[in-house]
């Protein structure tokens, strides 16, 4: 550590505040908060035999740091929290993880409400489910819901525009609203079941219906009391599958945490009803904060991106701030919050369940990332190279015929997709197909930058064998950066010779590398390079598309360049334009009726 740094820290005060680490070029890279500025930062900057490998790495990249002093612990949150989201700091713990957890939406304000899967909650009166660890967990309860209330699915562009029903009510997934005559109250009766549902309170929705279905019975309604029996066993084989762990029937949220190697997962499981509805895991890096602050910031976030409040938050380990958090959470639900760390009993059972589900969890991931970690040694092996492939670049080209040529470069970092920094290039100036033009075009973009701000790969792979390769070296020689990184080719196997494998190129030697005894590092590489061409495909077919639907619209009288551009702005690309209705259409400024008629009927017919 620097003096400047250590000189800096020995003036620092023992009072409440916030401070900001920064690096060389003066971008705070960290936020913290502490009751005693002084004690926290020496352990940082002067208690350094406690910390792992990453936390030393990270410690080595601050060359200045910031204190802002505050009256109390309060206000040194709340000004962290703040300071979070001006700054976006690159170590701090974001519950985002790089990513918006996915949650369901129902907004009781529409006629027919149908029920969304959403990324952000919006400042409106809808009702908000979640947030769902992942896309599976979220898709797993949309099927139950939609199985059981038979709630409708399509946007609201098609359910205006529907002519007929769907392939959903002919197999009775749905009630067919579109070109059905279903009462809007009727209607509405089952969404609130089916939010009753969400929120756990599964007893309460079979008690409603078994009365409803009675009442059906009673007045000779046979089929309609059937659905809601049938209905009714959905739920029940639902609640069948579900733990009770809350004798005392109640909601609360049980949430604790594992940390080994830097590495944090934390584990939310929620009882509803003393029913364990769900179950969800989240990993973060620790980063520069102790698992206890991890915790803290982790509950703040969370909470901040849910509607739903149980009345019972149970840790596994204290934290603080506790009575802010409570008085911040009571404050938004409306009624008491507690939040606490319970010592014996079955709540403290519940709290080590889940302590030992999240250490399972965590133990899996290290292990995925200890394999990761193998393959990249591996591959170092096998390339030879001076230094570890941590960073790894894959470029691909696509193009139809000449047509619409694009690339892509995808990114790996630590052997696993890191879709930030994936980028994709439309080639230029050029309609027929040549490889080595796209090459020279691509590379020459992807490391125009000044070399000082530059972040260049440990390895750059070129889909393709010796000839790719070759060209890419000579363009990399052109650009004068051959020394900055490794590149290597990825040819596939030729089976009409017998070929069993792909094959690795590399510069100096005629045939490809042997891999019989590194199948990880082959099996990598071929990973990196399938997503480079899944980036580079997908991308092409939208751009041919997006072509092909712009041409339609010149040919229809009447739409010239710049209507064409209003429509394309109003409705941001043709998909939307074509599920849009005529009379959406003809309140587009500069489009009548009968100019609506014509680009509907183009847009839709079949030829």
């Amino acid at each position: 550590m620097t003096r400047p740094i250590l000189e800096k820290y020995r003036q620092s005060p023992s009072s409440p505040g916030v401070y900001l680490m920064k690096d060389a070029k003066g971008r705070t890279i960290y936020v913290g908060k502490a009751q005693d500025l002084k004690k926290r930062l020496s352990s940082y900057f002067v208690q350094k035999s406690n910390h792992d490998a990453k936390t030393a790495a990270l410690l080595e990249m601050i060359k200045d740091f910031e204190i802002i002093i505050t009256s109390s612990g309060h206000e040194a949150f709340i000004l962290e929290s703040n300071l979070i989201k001006e700054y976006n700091p690159k170590y701090n713990v974001i519950l985002k993880d790089g990513k918006n957890y996915p949650l369901l939406r129902i907004d009781m304000n529409e006629t027919y409400p149908a029920i969304q899967r959403v990324r952000k909650i919006k400042n409106d009166k809808a009702h908000y489910f979640g947030p769902y660890s992942s896309s599976h967990s979220v898709n797993k309860t949309l099927k139950q819901i939609q199985k059981i209330f038979k709630l409708r699915r399509c946007k609201n562009t098609q359910f205006k525009n529907r002519s007929r029903p769907c392939l959903n009510f002919q197999i009775k997934a749905c009630l067919g609203l579109c070109c059905n005559d279903v009462s809007p109250v009727e209607y509405k009766k089952q969404v609130q079941d089916a939010i009753l549902f969400l929120k756990g309170r599964s007893k309460q929705v079979v008690k409603k219906l078994k009365a409803q279905m009675m009442d059906h019975s009673l007045s000779r309604e046979y089929e309609k009391a059937a659905e809601i029996r049938d209905t009714i066993f959905a739920i029940e084989n639902i609640m069948e599958k579900q733990v009770v762990v809350s004798p005392d029937m109640k909601d609360r949220d049980i949430i604790a945490f594992a940390a080994k190697k830097g590495r944090v997962v934390m584990i939310v499981m929620a009882v509803r009803s003393g029913y364990l509805i769900d179950t969800a895991h989240y990993p973060l890096d620790l980063g520069f904060k102790e698992p206890n602050e991890v915790l803290s910031a982790f509950i703040e976030q969370y909470y901040k991106n849910t509607k739903f409040l149980p009345s019972t938050i149970l840790l596994n380990q204290e934290i603080e701030n506790t009575e802010f958090l409570e008085h911040l959470f009571t404050e938004k639900k409306g009624k008491k919050v507690s939040i606490h760390v319970p010592v014996r009993g079955e709540k403290r059972q519940l709290v080590e369940m889940a302590r030992i589900n999240a250490s399972r969890e965590l133990e899996k991931r290290l292990l995925k990332e200890e394999e990761e970690r193998a393959s990249i040694l591996m591959l170092k092996e096998l390339l030879g190279m001076e230094r570890l492939p941590l960073r790894i670049e894959c470029f691909d080209n696509s193009n139809l015929s000449g047509q619409d040529p694009v690339s892509s470069i995808v990114v790996f970092k630590d052997g696993r997709p890191y879709k930030n920094d994936y980028r994709k290039f439309i080639i230029r100036d050029l309609d027929f197909q040549d490889d080595y033009a796209y090459m020279v075009q691509v590379l020459s973009r992807r490391f125009s930058k000044d070399p000082s701000e530059m972040e260049y790969p440990d390895l750059l792979v070129v889909d393709g064998g010796k000839g790719q390769l070759s060209m890419a070296k000579a363009v990399i020689k052109e650009l004068n950066i051959e020394n900055r990184f490794y590149v290597a080719g990825l040819a596939k196997k030729n089976e009409t010779k017998g070929e069993n494998f792909d094959k690795i190129y590399i510069s100096g030697r005629s045939n490809p590398l042997n891999t019989g005894q590194a199948k990880k590092a082959l099996y990598l590489l071929q990973r990196v390079r399938d997503e480079a061409h899944r980036v580079a495909i997908t991308f092409q077919r939208n751009r041919r598309e997006k072509r092909a639907g712009l041409s339609i619209l010149d040919s229809i009288p009447g739409i010239g360049p710049k209507k064409k551009k209003v429509l394309l702005k109003h409705f941001k690309g043709i998909a939307k334009m074509k599920a849009a209705s005529i009379k959406e259409i003809a309140l587009v400024p500069g489009i009548n009726k009968t100019l609506a008629k014509a680009l509907t009927h183009t847009l839709n017919r079949k030829d």
